[in-house]
Formats: structure tokens, sequence, C-alpha cells
């Protein structure tokens, strides 16, 4: 049986006859003046988190864009988004005056997967890169990831694992193609939920020089022990509900504001206040009434 072309159906016949100078102008990342761009009209997406977005501008002020946005050049001069508003907006938030960005044409799809895929096929890319360009495969060639694997000759797996890459905080982002810690590395922190969990990981990762299978059992033991944390939160929440309906109870019945007191032991006291001997009295035959 013949061996699938990793390229795709099409692509292969591309690569003889391909404009080496177009395929290059595809993969330049320009400097793009941020007031020349104009939003998609046509981009789904409407609502964007602003305390992400604040986050993101921080992130930005601080590393820079991990990643390019994509344009399409208008006959203008003008430039129009095709991916990365959320990305766009933070780094205006940021204060930034320009933006790198890849700059596509509006007829050049066919091209520009063919660029994507040869520029994957390259052996100096770092997980980031090829990250990057499976992201942009799918987004502005429409490829689904099963697509996509075939395109590039991939298990549908490990495209998964390198698009999840990018999911990842961008400080982790700026480590990995720097080469401070490796994609096994990173693997093992993406299983963890929170960024700056992640963050604090990674820099212990380089501070103390642990292997991939060190971080594993780290990342594994730092899951353990917040599931446990999560465990003991939810069984306090579950008594001080109980502990709340049982004192609301008992000022109901003794028509008084109970107080309720427990230590993390399970030890406390139930405290009957009264301002009156009256009132005493009154709470005394509420007891007899209960022996009776």
């Amino acid at each position: 049986m013949a061996r699938k072309n990793a390229l795709g159906r099409g692509l292969g016949a591309l690569i003889d006859d391909a404009d080496k100078e177009k395929l290059e102008k595809l993969e330049r990342i320009t400097e793009v003046e941020i007031e020349k761009i104009s939003v998609n009209p046509f981009q789904p997406r409407s609502n964007f988190d602003e305390e992400a977005l604040q986050e993101l501008a921080s992130s930005i002020k601080e590393l820079g864009i991990i990643q390019p946005i994509s344009l399409r050049e208008m006959e203008d001069g003008s430039y129009q988004l095709i991916t990365g508003e959320r990305r766009l907006k933070a780094a205006t938030m940021a204060g930034l005056k320009k933006i790198p960005a890849y700059i596509r044409t509006a007829d050049d799809q066919a091209m520009l997967e063919l660029a994507l895929v040869e520029n994957i096929q390259r052996e100096d890319l770092d997980a980031i890169e090829i990250a990057i360009s499976y992201h942009r495969l799918i987004e502005e060639c429409n490829l689904t990831q099963e697509n996509l694997s075939d395109r590039v000759g991939k298990k549908r797996s490990t495209v998964a694992n390198y698009l999840r890459l990018l999911k990842l905080p961008a400080e982790i982002q700026l480590g990995i193609r720097e080469k401070k810690i490796s994609m096994g590395h990173a693997r093992s922190l993406i299983s963890i939920d929170n960024p700056e969990q992640q963050i604090e990981l990674f820099y212990q990762i380089i501070r103390d020089e642990l292997s991939v299978r060190q971080t594993e059992d780290l990342v594994r033991k730092k899951i353990a022990d917040s599931i446990r944390s999560d465990e003991g939160k939810r069984k306090k929440q579950q008594l001080n509900e109980a502990y709340r309906r049982l004192r609301e109870q008992l000022s109901g019945f003794f028509s008084s504001d109970i107080q309720l007191r427990v230590n993390d032991k399970g030890k406390g006291k139930i405290v009957i206040p009264f301002t009156s001997t009256e009132e005493l009295e009154r709470i005394i035959g509420l007891f007899d009434k209960l022996k009776a």
C-alpha cells in the first residue's frame, strides 16, 4: 500500500511549482500599526472578559506578544483582523502602537496552508512555534484536528498535545521557546488548572533542575493535595450549613439569639443568652417541657 501523503491531497502537487518568494512573504511577521487594523465584521465572538483582558495586557507589557495575530491586507492599505481579536484588544489596553502580525491576501488560502505545513516540517522549530502553526491551520484554513493530523502526518493526540501548550500562561510559553523547560515538562503543567500554581511550578522546575519524571511526580502530588483540600472545604461547608440550620432551629425554639461555636476539631459550645430573670425562667420552663 502506498504511503499516505503527509501533506494531504492536492498539497503535494503545489510544492514543486510553489513560488518560494510568496511562501516567505506569507511566513514573514510584520509590525503593523494598530490604528490601521479593523475588526472582522463577521467575527462571531463579541464578549470578552474584562479581568482576563487586563491580565493579558499586563502580560504583554512584561513579556510582549508570544503569538502574532493574523491580518488580511486590504486594497486601501489598511488591514482587517482574521484571528487574534483578544490579543489585539489587550495590546491596545497595554498601550502598544504596533503589533506583530502575519499578513495575508484574500485569495491565498491554498498557499497559506502549504506554507504552514512546509513550516511545520522544519527541524529547528520549538514546540510553541509548532503549536502556533497548528492553531493557524485550524483557525485560518478551517481544518479540524483530524484533518490537521492527516495534513502533517501526526497522530491526532500529538496535535492536541501541541495545541494545549497555547493554554499555558505566556510566561511558560516563553520559557518553552527559550528552552528553559521541555515540552515534557510543559505537558505535565497543563494538568494543573490554576495558572498561578503552573507558574510557581515552572520556576521550581528551573530552580531545582527537575527532570520530566520528577515534574510528573510533583504535579501528581499537587493534584492529590488539591483534591484533599477541596474535599476538606466541601465537608467544612456542609458542616457550616448544618450548624447554621441547627442554630436557626434552636433560636426559633427558645425565641432567643442562640450562639453556636465549633472549632476545627469539632469541639464547641451552645450559648443561650438571656437579659432578665424572667427570660431565664422562661428558658428553664422550655427545658422542663422537653423532659416531660
